[in-house]
């Protein structure tokens, strides 16, 4: 966990660069964030570009460290091909969240890549159930990390405190889940409690749906 192969190194280069561009021209940032308004009449292309974009350097940052520390364990398990279409998988799915949940709200918007490495984290805790990770200094399991993540995540798009989008970090879960499972069915069977524990905070979205939806 940790080394970084030239696909994960593309692809945050690719966010910091891209980041960059919409921290110094808000022109730029306006134009290819994610908007409930702007997809609905057809900007299809912004439910991808937004994925690249960032609120500010310690958004970036954070999502750019979580993907250096997991990419490599999808890249282990299923290798580079797949970790790029888990990558996008989940990016996309993200962004079909973001536009579910949001639907009726047409100016609501976020960008982040935390949909796509959600996914890329939420697969990794798959192919890898015994990783453990280090969160201040304290050591424990990947899975509370990623379960811990989509909880706070609940919070976040009830809160509404920032322009991030939470409602896409459940989409790139269910994309990472959806692709690992479907690489490695076998999964199924040897890790049920893992899989149910996994699809708690998924579930709890939806069943508190109506009171995170505005």
């Amino acid at each position: 966990m940790g080394n970084l192969s030239l696909a994960t190194l593309a692809i945050i280069i690719a966010n910091v660069l891209f980041s960059m561009q919409g921290f110094k021209d808000y022109s730029f940032f306006n134009k290819y964030k994610f908007g409930i308004r702007e997809v609905q009449r057809g900007e299809y292309m912004r439910m991808i570009t937004s994925g690249f974009l960032h609120a500010d350097w310690q958004h970036l940052i954070f999502n750019m460290i979580t993907l250096f520390f997991f990419a490599d364990v999808v890249i282990a398990y299923a290798g580079i091909t797949h970790f790029v279409l888990v990558y996008i998988f989940s990016l996309v799915l993200g962004s079909l969240f973001a536009l579910f949940f949001h639907r009726n709200e047409p100016y609501y918007t976020a960008v982040g890549a935390s949909g796509a490495v959600t996914g890329i984290l939420y697969a990794s805790i798959l192919f890898n159930p015994q990783m453990l990770i280090i969160v201040f200094v304290i050591p424990m399991p990947a899975y509370i990390f990623g379960i811990g993540y989509l909880l706070y995540s609940i919070y976040g798009m009830k809160s509404r405190t920032d322009n991030i989008g939470h409602s896409a970090h459940f989409g790139g879960a269910v994309g990472g889940l959806i692709y690992a499972l479907a690489y490695q069915p076998s999964l199924i069977n040897r890790e049920p409690l893992l899989i149910m524990g996994m699809l708690v905070p998924i579930a709890l979205l939806f069943v508190f749906r109506k009171k995170i939806e505005r």
